[in-house]
């Protein structure tokens, strides 16, 4: 086995200018009080990896160009589409009014296993809370869908940006598969 250059991984990836080109997975991602710079680009560059439509910024998480941001999201915020809007709640009003099912990953009341979405949930809107304290009741209420990825320690959660990536990925194979 031979590990692949970087010349010779890039042959089959997107360019910056071929982005626009290529199929996105249908997921908008809402970013809601992410406090960590360093989170908020390890999420952006998840998302390049994972081709997600767009990443909303919402509430106090911060936006590029955060040279924190910048560091971690190693250039995807230029490949990802994202706007910062103040409110959640607008937004998710306006993205359900396009069809999107609105879905969090969170622990709640029936949530489901993160692997256990349906394809018929797309375009789905996944919200992505604050590190401390999740997903806002408020905005909760507005889901059809609250995604849960099983802990089998003794903590409750994973790092936000580790469990998106958990999460992102698994939505792409559904996607693909489903």
């Amino acid at each position: 086995m031979k590990k692949l250059t970087h010349a010779e991984i890039s042959i089959n990836r997107a360019t910056l200018e071929s982005v626009p080109l290529v199929r996105k997975m249908p997921v908008v991602v809402i970013l809601n009080n992410i406090r960590s710079t360093y989170n908020v680009g390890s999420i952006f560059r998840t998302s390049d990896g994972a081709m997600v439509e767009k990443i909303y910024l919402t509430g106090f998480t911060p936006v590029p160009p955060k040279k924190e941001i910048l560091k971690t999201a190693l250039g995807s915020v230029d490949s990802v589409a994202w706007e910062y809007r103040e409110d959640p709640l607008a937004l998710i009003k306006e993205l359900k009014e396009l069809g999107y099912t609105i879905g969090a990953l969170e622990l709640a009341e029936n949530s489901v296993p993160y692997y256990a979405v349906q394809k018929a949930s797309y375009p789905l809107a996944l919200i992505i809370g604050n590190e401390i304290t999740g997903v806002n009741q408020d905005l909760l209420d507005q889901c059809s869908l609250a995604l849960e990825i099983p802990q089998y320690g003794i903590k409750q959660s994973l790092n936000v940006a580790v469990a998106y990536g958990v999460a992102i990925f698994e939505l792409r194979k559904i996607f693909e598969d489903g």
